[in-house]
Formats: C-alpha cells, sequence, structure tokens
C-alpha cells in the first residue's frame, strides 16, 4: 500500500508526489502551491462530470439490452429509431472543417508507419523513439519477406546467397523509387555529386541521373566519395549507405552498404492498452519514462549475450544539400502519449473524500507537465518543432465525451501555463457510439485534433457487448469481413477527409499483430494505403521499416484526392449487428473457437497478473506469436461471454475448456523463469481466476472492458506474491 501526504484536500501516494515535486516540476515554470492547487481544482471541477459521462453510458447499454430482450424479431428502421430516440445515434453534424495549427509535419504532411509501444519499458520506448530511421537490409534479411529457397536460410553467420537476395530486392526498390535515365541501380558502380546533382556511373562506363533529378536530397561525406546519398520520394526519405571496407559494401561494385529507411514517422508511447499500470508505483514509472524521453536523457542497460548495452536517443542526422548547405533531419519518431480513457480510477491520488480519482484526469495533467520540458528547452532533443504536445484519447463514447476531453485539455494548459491548443488531441475511434458519431466528435476538438484512427479489436469488442442481447455473434474470425466493419472502416477515412484532414492531421489504420510474419504484413497492409490512411499502426521497428515501402509504393495524397470526390454516408452499415443468422455450429466448431478464445486469454492474463506485463508477443493456440494488449482481451472475452449467454456452450464447457487451455498455456512458458503454472492449483492462481472472470462476468462489465478485473485481480497478485512495482 502507498503511503499519503497531505496536498491541500487531496492525498497523493508519496511516490507520486516525490516525482511531481522533485523532477517533473523543477524548471517547468510552473510553481509547486500553483501547480497542486490548480491540480485539485481540475480535480473537483471535473469529477463529476465524468462520473455523469460514465452513468450516460451504462444507462444506454440498460436501454439498449432491454429494447433487445422486447424486440427478438429485429426490425432495422424501428432499431435506428430508438437509438435516436435515446440519443445514442445523434443527428448527423452539419458540415465544418478543422481548423487545427501548429501541427508538425509528421502529422500534417508526411505519412508513414506509427509504431505503438509501452511507455513503462524504457528499452522498447528508447527503440520506438529510435525507429525513425531503419536498415532496409537487417528488415529483409531477418525476416521471412526473403525466402529460405535455394540455400539462403537465415542461420547460424552471415549467409551471402541469403545476402544476394535482400541486395536484389533493395535495389529493386531503388528502380522503382528513384529510377535513372539510362540503366539500372543494379548496373551501379559509383555514386557521386556533381555541380549539385547525383551522377551515377554504370559499369559500362556510362554516366547517367536520376529520371527525376529533384528525388536527390542531399549527401553525407564528399561530394567524389560520398558515405550517403539522401533521396526523397512522395515526402519521404531514405539513404543509399556506402562504404567500401564494410564487409556487404566491399562486395558490391558501388560500395552499398545498406539502405536506410525514414520508417516510424511518429510513434505512440502508450500509457494505456498495453501497459500495466494499476497503482501510484506502476504509474510513477510510466511518467518518469515519459518525463525522460522529453528530456531526452532515458537510457535503458541491458545485457545481450555477454555483453552489456546502454541505449539512448538517437541524436539528428545532418546532410549536405544539392546546393551545398547544412541541414538536419529528425533522428527520432516524433512522439505522442496515449493517456488511458475516462473510465478507471487510480489509487496515486486521493480526493477529499478519500475516494480514488479518475486515472484520465491524472494522465492529462502529469503526461502534459512532463512534455513542457520538450517545448520549453528543457531538453537534449526537442521532439515538436512547432511547440506542441501530442496526447492520444482512447476509449470515448460520442461527441459529449470528446467536448469533456476538449475541456480537461483547456483546463490542464491554463494549469501549466501553455498556449491554447497546445495539447494536440488524436481520438481514438473505438467505440460504437463514437463510430457513428464521428463527425459530431471531431467538432468538439476541431481547434486541436490530429488524429483519428480505426482499431479492429477493441471496436469488435465494443460491438459485441453493446448488442449481446441481439442474439449470437458470428465466430470472431468472420467479423473481418462483415458489413458493419467494412463500412466503419471506410467511414472513419470518409470523416477526415470530408472534415479537413488531409494536410492537418493524421488518418490511421489498426495493428498488424503477427510481428514474425513480415511476408504476410508486406503483402497485405499496402490496403491500409489504398484505404486513404496517410499513418498506420506496426508492432516494431522492423515492421515500421518494411511498413514504410508502401508509402513509397503509394503516395497517400493521390489515393485520397480520389476519396474525396465519393464521400458517403454509412451510418446505416455501420448499424449492421453481426448476429449469425444460423448457430447450427457443429461441436467441433464451436469448441475449435472456444479454444482458440481461452488459451489467448489465458496467454496474455497470465503475464498482465502475475508479471505485469501490459504488451508481449504471446503464442497462439497454433505457436504464432501475436503482439496481444487489452484489446486482444476485450475481443476474446467478450466473444465466449456471448455465447455463453446466449447458449452456444454450457459454463461446465467454458471451466472444462479453460482448464485444458491452461495446461497448454503452462507449456507454452515453461522456459521463463518468472512464469507461475495455473494448473498447478486453479483455485490459487489469481490470473487463472482473472481470466474465468473476464468471461463468466464479462456481460457485466462496463461496455465490456477487461480493466477493472485486471486491475483489481494485479493489486491481488501484487499483494499475494508481495510484488512491488
Amino acid at each position: 500500500m502507498s503511503m499519503y501526504v497531505k496536498v491541500g484536500n487531496l492525498q497523493i501516494a508519496r511516490e507520486l508526489a516525490e516525482f511531481i515535486n522533485s523532477e517533473a516540476l523543477p524548471g517547468s515554470q510552473v510553481e509547486q502551491e500553483t501547480f497542486w492547487a490548480g491540480f485539485e481544482k481540475i480535480i473537483t471541477e471535473l469529477t463529476p462530470r465524468n462520473k455523469e459521462l460514465l452513468e450516460k453510458r451504462t444507462e444506454l447499454q440498460r436501454k439498449i439490452h432491454t429494447w433487445h430482450r422486447e424486440n427478438k424479431q429485429f426490425n432495422f428502421d424501428r432499431y435506428k429509431a430508438f437509438l435516436e430516440e435515446i440519443g445514442y445515434l445523434l443527428p448527423e453534424s452539419e458540415d465544418f472543417k478543422i481548423s487545427t495549427e501548429g501541427a508538425d509535419d509528421e502529422i500534417a504532411r508526411k505519412a508513414g508507419p506509427q509504431l505503438v509501444v509501452p511507455v513503462d519499458n524504457a528499452r522498447y520506448a528508447i527503440n520506438a523513439a529510435n525507429a525513425r530511421w531503419g536498415s532496409l537490409y537487417d528488415a529483409l534479411y531477418g525476416t521471412d519477406v526473403i525466402s529460405d529457397e535455394g540455400g539462403a536460410q537465415n542461420q547460424g553467420g552471415y549467409n551471402p546467397v541469403r545476402g544476394e537476395k535482400v541486395i536484389a530486392f533493395a535495389r529493386e526498390f531503388l528502380n522503382d523509387t528513384v529510377p535513372l535515365q539510362d540503366g539500372s541501380h543494379e548496373e551501379a558502380v559509383e555514386y557521386s555529386i556533381v555541380q549539385g546533382s547525383l551522377v551515377v556511373t554504370l559499369r559500362n562506363g556510362k554516366q547517367t541521373r536520376l529520371k527525376i533529378e529533384k528525388k536527390f536530397a542531399g549527401y553525407q561525406g564528399s561530394p567524389q566519395q560520398p558515405s550517403a546519398i539522401l533521396l526523397k520520394n512522395n515526402d519521404n526519405y531514405f539513404e543509399i549507405q556506402i562504404d567500401r571496407s564494410h564487409p556487404i559494401g566491399k562486395t558490391d561494385a558501388a560500395g552499398v552498404k545498406d539502405i536506410l529507411l525514414e520508417s516510424a514517422l511518429t510513434s505512440i508511447m502508450d500509457c494505456e492498452d498495453s501497459v500495466a499500470a494499476v497503482d501510484a508505483q506502476d504509474k510513477v514509472k510510466v511518467y518518469r519514462n515519459w518525463l525522460g524521453l522529453n528530456k531526452g536523457n532515458l537510457s535503458a542497460t541491458f545485457t545481450k549475450g555477454n555483453k552489456t548495452l546502454t541505449r539512448t536517443l538517437n541524436p539528428d542526422r545532418s546532410y549536405v544539400s544539392p546546393n551545398g548547405s547544412e541541414f538536419t533531419l529528425a533522428g527520432r519518431a516524433l512522439m505522442l502519449v496515449r493517456n488511458v480513457g475516462h473510465l478507471m480510477t487510480n489509487n496515486a491520488i486521493l480526493d477529499s473524500a478519500g475516494n480514488e480519482v479518475q486515472e484520465g484526469i491524472i494522465d492529462a495533467v502529469v503526461t502534459s507537465l512532463c512534455a513542457k520540458h520538450s517545448i520549453i528547452g528543457n531538453t537534449t532533443f526537442k521532439n515538436s518543432e512547432t511547440g506542441s504536445i501530442y496526447i492520444v484519447k482512447p476509449k470515448m463514447h460520442g461527441p459529449e465525451e470528446a467536448a469533456f476531453a476538449n475541456e480537461l485539455f483547456n483546463r490542464t494548459e491554463n494549469l501549466l501555463g501553455l498556449a491554447s491548443n497546445t495539447l494536440k488531441i488524436g481520438v481514438m475511434d473505438e467505440e460504437r457510439r463514437t463510430s457513428l458519431n464521428l463527425k459530431a466528435c471531431i467538432k468538439e476538438v476541431k481547434d486541436r485534433v490530429v488524429f483519428i484512427n480505426t482499431g479492429f479489436l477493441d471496436r469488435t469488442g465494443d460491438e459485441m457487448h453493446t448488442s449481446m442481447e441481439a442474439g449470437a455473434m458470428i465466430r470472431k474470425n468472420d467479423m473481418k469481413s462483415t458489413v458493419w466493419l467494412q463500412s466503419y472502416e471506410k467511414s472513419n477515412v470518409n470523416n477526415g477527409l470530408s472534415t479537413g484532414f488531409q494536410g492537418r492531421a493524421q488518418i490511421g489504420k489498426g495493428m498488424w499483430a503477427m510481428p514474425d510474419l513480415m511476408k504476410n504484413m508486406l503483402e497485405q497492409k499496402l490496403g491500409h494505403v489504398l484505404a486513404g490512411g496517410n499513418t498506420a499502426w506496426v508492432p516494431s521497428p522492423t515492421a515500421a521499416t518494411l511498413h514504410a515501402l508502401h508509402y513509397h509504393r503509394v503516395n497517400v495524397k493521390d489515393v485520397q484526392n480520389n476519396l474525396l470526390k465519393s464521400i458517403s454516408n454509412l451510418r446505416d452499415e455501420i448499424l449492421q449487428i453481426p448476429v449469425a443468422e444460423n448457430t447450427n455450429w457443429n461441436s467441433d466448431e464451436i469448441q475449435a473457437e472456444l479454444d482458440n478464445n481461452a488459451q489467448g486469454i489465458l496467454g496474455y492474463v497470465v503475464r498482465w497478473i502475475d508479471q505485469g506485463i501490459g504488451c508481449s508477443k504471446v503464442p497462439d493456440i497454433n505457436n504464432v506469436g501475436l503482439m496481444e494488449d487489452r484489446a486482444t482481451l476485450r475481443i476474446s472475452s467478450q466473444h465466449v461471454a456471448n455465447w455463453l449467454h446466449h447458449g452456444i456452450c454450457t459454463m461446465e464447457q467454458v471451466i472444462e475448456t479453460m482448464k485444458r487451455m491452461a495446461k497448454v498455456v503452462d507449456k507454452q512458458n515453461a522456459g521463463d523463469a518468472a512464469y507461475r503454472p495455473m494448473a498447478a492449483d486453479f483455485n490459487q492462481s489469481v490470473a487463472f481466476q482473472a481470466a474465468c472472470d473476464l468471461v463468466f462476468k464479462g456481460y457485466d462489465q462496463p461496455n465490456g472492458y477487461t480493466e477493472p478485473i485486471l486491475h483489481s485481480r494485479r493489486l491481488e497478485a501484487k499483494a499475494k506474491y508481495s510484488i512491488k512495482s
């Protein structure tokens, strides 16, 4: 249990008070007394409104449950009229354009990958920030994008056969993005700079230039023997790196050792779904890392093999332009921070009545305080060139909640002495009421919005919970082909484009969850670009580098311009409920669905509860590693809860499945010394009981969220196992 210090009428956990007073406030230009008094005022005045919004969610859900129970013969027109009557489906907002000013180019102008990472892990957070630039050779060589055929296996030391395949792929990339006037990059034997132009000498002795010479953006080294050639395509940069003494470069006719791609243009430092932060100790760890990222002094020391390594943030990259002037490019991804939503409270701060304070309010104030250091110059590396702070706000339900977030941000700016709309907001379109009323949500934050995105997992979890009483849902893997989901994805882009996001804000697409299946990602994730998204989530720096190739293949601006010609209203399609028309699945199909869901739930929950790991690569039932966070858990637990509620399966069947799958998960984690087996004693395993709660109490969870159960059970585990943080 935390010890508390009294500050005004608040009780602040000692570790949080010490962190803020000793680390976050000094140099922030905010006096300690002013900060705490203003913080208390925000808590006191905004908490009642926060609770009202949560009560409205509950009341709307109660009415929807009742309607479905009383209308077993479903009629779409009556259903839609009912949703309008209760204020769930609002009148379509009048046309408007967002007026966001001061967004950085990585948000407003450039299109590229977005890396999401748990900020409580300093090493991962630094890696994500440094993922702005990535080696194409490494990304290809180390993944299944390059096949093992023909003796090109990736095992042991360097395999020159595999290396040749990597180089061939990379040369083809150069031919596609920066083609030569004559010949091809495979024929190059020398790259040099002559009178501000890139000149390429071919093996036949002929010299040539780029077809589009303005794609040459700069260089490092000398003009006669450059060490790097900087090129620009679709507003994104990449380098041809040259070093004839390098093990790879000395085997290359032109001395090329690698191609360095501008990869993760932006990174989301996550305080929410990928983090297991349940108390003051956990929150301070999150905030301290975020402060270190903004001050530029965060480091992480770790052991790899026989070496002890220390990782720090990368510096900016320097070049000489074609006209001979020097300039720099950012060496790090532009960082956003994802706060938690409006639902949860945290014991890091207690109000005047001794109640836990809303965690979303705490996050807004403290993460903004930490980020202020970067924009006022208390940093080694500036994050935002325009002086903006970027906060992604998840799990909001409708425009009233977006308006509340806007008010919270206004109050936070006033408290911290920040100019109006310094705090930019990213609205995550992952709840049904937000999807249906997205335009109205955007309108409530039109002066500060910089981001909307879609997310299959959370959005499907809310879809199932909202319509829990409508009937048994289709199988989970069939969701991706449904009318509602495809329309939701299109509607998100439509709303962003129609409200003026192009050139001002990001329209984002969801995560690729299989970090080991990069060949499939390269084949499939191009769809996010072709759908008009100018960013999409990736699970690793390697995935960011490979996904960056898509933004070189396709100019997102051209795609968006075409989409602007055919904007349509898809709310009726989004309202199509994914209830199974025929529930005559055979016993094997039902059991397979239960096995898959139960194994996924247990594999994630056991790490969350016992080890405090909020996001990791968890092997699925087929031992394919999936990046899982609470969104994954929400969809799986709600799906089983729905089938249980509608009699597709029985409680006894689910319990048997959970116990059997717990043994599978125990075996999958046998090599982890910190792992606590569940099957040894199901009744004493806090993790196993948490997993069961998520299913058997899933119907009653607010909007199907997993946080209340996870947080409660994690606190139980910390106490039971004497876990410090």
